[in-house]
């Protein structure tokens, strides 16, 4: 073989790499990110996706024909509201609940841009989200708190006169100095720069979930991330005051 030969083979040998590469790297599967608007692809063992696909199903029906004054956006946490202690405090109010389980930002994202908003005017939205970028997305406090904030910056484009009540993510792990209470922290450090007390309003009731060391009593949350009943009682006492002030 020439010299010329040779060179030219070797050429073509390393543009073909080359481009394997490429198809390689366009075929792989991108990770999921908060900040993009994702439907629900993963069946997990307590929520199918057609169940997903049901939920949401169920809330643009919502969004499209009832009156909402309270919007509640969220993930397991809104959509586990203790029923009697919903009935009592925000079924007056006229509330919706538009939290599903399992979600993260971009699935709150995705079901905003697909039917959640209707034509339903809400004078406020009660956001508590992110909790699941961290969890289950494994992102950093820097991009669950990008997430949040692609939420938030979501629904006042849909609703410009709308207040908002940015909850803080609640704290999780039984442990005060866990891992994960320190991304929480991080977290809500960032997300509370959203709060101006003119349209969003940052509040921070996680602290009120613990024990006097910091620790999570199972009393409160059984599996360390869940309000139990108790819980939510200590939520809606909270809040419920906060929630009156702003719809005045």
């Amino acid at each position: 073989m020439t010299l010329y030969k040779k060179n030219l083979a070797q050429l073509c040998i390393g543009i073909s790499l080359a481009l394997l590469c490429q198809l390689s790297n366009a075929l792989s599967p991108i990770p999921p990110s908060g900040t993009t608007p994702t439907k629900r692809t993963i069946e997990y063992d307590w929520m199918s996706v057609s169940a997903w696909d049901r939920m949401h199903a169920e809330d643009v029906v919502v969004a499209q024909y009832d009156q909402v004054d309270v919007l509640f956006v969220g993930d397991s946490i809104t959509a586990g509201w203790h029923w009697p202690i919903w009935e009592k405090n925000f079924k007056p109010l006229k509330a919706a609940n538009f939290g599903i389980g399992g979600d993260n930002t971009g699935n709150v994202l995705w079901r905003l841009q697909h039917g959640a908003v209707g034509t339903i005017q809400p004078k406020l939205i009660v956001v508590l989200i992110g909790v699941n970028n961290i969890g289950g997305l494994q992102e950093s406090p820097e991009q669950a708190a990008a997430g949040v904030t692609k939420v938030v910056q979501q629904l006042q484009l849909a609703w410009p006169n709308s207040k908002i009540l940015l909850n803080a993510v609640f704290p999780f792990d039984q442990a005060a100095n866990s891992d994960n209470r320190s991304k929480v922290k991080k977290l809500n450090k960032i997300i509370a720069k959203l709060g101006d007390n003119k349209t969003i309003f940052f509040k921070d009731y996680g602290p009120l979930l613990l024990q006097k060391d910091g620790s999570i009593s199972p009393d409160i949350m059984a599996d360390f991330l869940h309000p139990t009943a108790k819980g939510y009682q200590v939520w809606a006492d909270a809040m419920t005051p906060d929630i009156q002030q702003l719809l005045q």
